[in-house]
């Protein structure tokens, strides 16, 4: 089962086609993957029987123009940042352990994570390499921290930790979705047709990364990715992180210092996404 979604909303939470014209396609597409995320955590919430918060849809080009300077927040600042909701109120976060593990951050501040636990959770069920479960696993968590070019920023929150072949995958997973390779069991999404025309052509930079990584030796490390990541919108999935402790443990060198406090280059961003509400 997958999710359906719903195309007039979804066009309309854009602000209409006028607005959708004037949208650069990686926009679009970033505008796509926002809204499902957002719509399988409320049905997830619904589910489970919880009150979902109210969708904030994404501003018209007319109001983007018109408010920027008013703004508080960006488009692409993380979910831990800004509600859901704009007339939601941010909720208190519970304080993280003082040497704090990759599962603690799953628990505390990247939950509900349900896409990428049924991405993960898909790859394990059909036997794929524990690296290729584990980039599944953490692909799309950095948007609790940005989410504008996702896949360059993940790869940069892991490197120290993860091998090469995972930082790989996570990196290019975000210009892989943009193109097919029917051998490997990715289409391109039917979604993507109908909202963006046969016409579509990914910008020069993600262009040039697929360009790269199509001839690379780790090129089914990313594709697997996308693989996974298209078909894991199940609302009724019941998933959890506890299945991938034993990987996290094999292939995630947890500093003993705890994430963010080890003085590696990426120490800060973690400090980050455990304290977002630090005022300097």
């Amino acid at each position: 089962m997958s999710l359906e979604i719903d195309r007039r909303a979804f066009i309309a939470s854009l602000g209409g086609v006028a607005a959708i014209n004037l949208m650069g396609h990686e926009e679009r597409a970033d505008a796509l993957e926002d809204y499902t995320l957002d719509e399988l955590d409320k049905a997830v919430a619904q589910a489970q029987g919880q009150e979902p918060a109210q969708q904030q849809g994404y501003p018209t080009m007319a109001q983007l123009d018109a408010q920027v300077e008013a703004r508080v927040s960006r488009r692409g600042v993380g979910n831990l940042f800004v509600p859901s909701s704009g007339e939601e109120k941010v909720k208190k976060l519970k304080p993280m352990p003082s040497n704090p593990t990759l599962k603690d951050f799953f628990d505390l501040r990247f939950a509900p994570a349900n896409h990428v636990l049924q991405s993960a959770t898909r790859a394990l069920k059909t036997g794929m390499s524990e690296e290729i479960i584990l980039a599944c696993l953490l692909h799309d968590t950095v948007h609790s921290l940005i989410k504008v070019d996702h896949g360059w920023w993940g790869a940069q929150l892991y490197e120290p930790y993860v091998s090469e072949k995972v930082t790989f995958a996570i990196r290019y997973h975000q210009a892989l979705r943009f193109f097919p390779d029917s051998e490997a069991g990715y289409e391109y999404p039917e979604m993507y047709y109908r909202l963006f025309g046969k016409d579509y052509e990914p910008p020069p930079y993600i262009q040039e990364a697929y360009k790269y990584v199509r001839h690379h030796k780790w090129y089914m490390e990313p594709r697997l990715v996308t693989v996974n990541d298209l078909y894991s919108f199940d609302p009724k999935a019941v998933v959890s992180v506890d299945p991938f402790v034993d990987i996290i443990g094999r292939n995630f060198k947890q500093p003993k210092e705890g994430l963010g406090h080890d003085g590696s280059p990426v120490a800060h961003m973690w400090r980050t996404i455990a304290n977002p509400d630090s005022p300097l």
